[in-house]
């Protein structure tokens, strides 16, 4: 009886049960999440650096922080959108809206432009969460349409022409630097902080979170999810107004094509950096890392005299190869 217990014991220490074996394979995918992102970001820099002694340099190190900054501050309002299992697809037109706000008013208002470019893209915003809640539509279908409907306000005030900015004031304070670091890319990190803050202790996020994983028991738990998809539509929309005055004073003007494709590279960083299109969870670092990864990759790629059609089938693959790695296959049913 003794040696038979002992053997026991030690099968036991050897194998694992079924129930941890399940344990460790129901962490994979989590797993998955936290990691591709960080070495993705590794082997892209490693990449970059061997193929040109630019890659990583201070100078160029800045310029990619520049050209993250509209992509970061848009991802960041996307990121609490597809926690709660929804999508918006009107991004770059809401950016486009705002920025034009922006220019058309900076003469006026200088630095506190800001005001109504950030109103215009709140508005727009509330506009598709209204939509999506209240007329209980899909969030593709909806901003789909919007996306249209908005690029189309641009359309017609521009009638295709760049409208210029010429307040000093605006381009000082948004365009200017403080300790060798642009000022948008400033502007950015404090809004990063807000959301992370925002993301991580407020009943909003966890009311998100149970609304992305499960609609109908959010619901039974008395969730108000119709008030959830406004606040977080309008959130995004908010987000997008000061991404557009960042990019329309980086432009020092702002255009009809502006913010065309952005949604595209929004999602594709939100979706890199872990946050899963079917919801219920999500991080800002990791969205963070998505837009480093995804700027890196455009950064690198132009260095390197890639063909700028050829970098969108790489954007592509990149977001496919995301999907396939961290995706969670157990809560799908079906695949469609």
């Amino acid at each position: 009886m003794t040696r038979l217990s002992f053997a026991t014991l030690a099968n036991r220490r050897k194998k694992p049960s079924s129930s941890a074996r399940d344990t460790l394979l129901s962490r994979r995918p989590e797993t998955m999440r936290r990691i591709f992102p960080v070495l993705l970001l590794i082997v892209l820099c490693v990449a970059f650096s061997l193929s040109s002694p630019r890659f990583l340099t201070t100078g160029n190190g800045l310029i990619v922080l520049q050209q993250a900054v509209v992509l970061a501050v848009a991802a960041l309002g996307m990121t609490f959108v597809v926690i709660a299992g929804s999508i918006d697809l009107s991004v770059g037109s809401i950016v486009a809206v705002s920025a034009l706000t922006a220019a058309m008013t900076s003469n006026a208002l200088g630095v506190f432009a800001i005001v109504p470019a950030a109103l215009v893209g709140l508005l727009c915003g509330f506009i598709n969460g209204v939509v999506v809640a209240k007329g209980m539509v899909p969030s593709f279908i909806v901003t789909l349409g919007t996306m249209v409907v908005y690029r189309g306000i641009v359309l017609y005030f521009t009638r295709g022409a760049p409208v210029s900015i010429e307040s000093e004031s605006f381009l000082d304070f948004y365009s200017g630097r403080f300790a060798g670091v642009p000022d948008s890319v400033w502007i950015a990190v404090v809004v990063v902080v807000l959301g992370w803050t925002a993301l991580r202790f407020t009943v909003f996020a966890r009311e998100l979170k149970a609304t992305g994983g499960g609609e109908r028991v959010a619901r039974l738990t008395g969730i108000r999810v119709d008030r959830v998809k406004l606040l977080m539509f309008s959130l995004l929309g908010l987000l997008c107004g000061i991404a557009g005055l960042l990019q329309s004073a980086r432009a020092m003007a702002a255009t009809s094509q502006l913010g065309e494709g952005l949604e595209l590279d929004v999602i594709a960083a939100v979706v890199v950096g872990g946050t899963p299109l079917t919801g219920g969870i999500g991080s800002v670092q990791g969205t963070i890392l998505g837009v480093l990864i995804i700027t890196i990759l455009s950064n690198g790629m132009n260095m390197g005299g890639v063909d700028p059609y050829l970098q969108n089938i790489v954007k592509g693959v990149v977001l496919i190869a995301a999907v396939f790695v961290t995706i969670d296959r157990k809560k799908i049913g079906i695949i469609k």
